[in-house]
């Protein structure tokens, strides 16, 4: 096994205890979304995003988006939930 996958891991296995700090519904990712994002991202080092029904995207498109914008890893997606760590 990897170093990469034996963070990966270890991250997702920390992830389990977080509650979803960002939350995306109808509106989507607004510039001030994204910017809160990338605030907690950088503050926290990893975050669980809420996909709400609402936002009619798909998980794994989501999250390679939100990857993006915040300047982050996705460590895991798991049904409407997206974790990110710091890159």
């Amino acid at each position: 096994m990897t170093a990469k996958a034996k963070d990966t891991r270890a991250l997702r296995s920390e992830a389990q205890s977080l509650r979803p700090t960002v939350q995306i519904g109808k509106d989507g990712l607004t510039p001030q979304l994204a910017e809160e994002l990338r605030k907690q991202v950088k503050a926290k080092g990893l975050v669980k995003v809420r996909l709400n029904p609402s936002y009619q995207v798909d998980p794994k498109r989501a999250a390679v988006e939100l990857s993006e914008v915040s300047s982050s890893d996705v460590v895991d997606i798991r049904g409407r939930t997206v974790v990110l760590s710091r890159r």
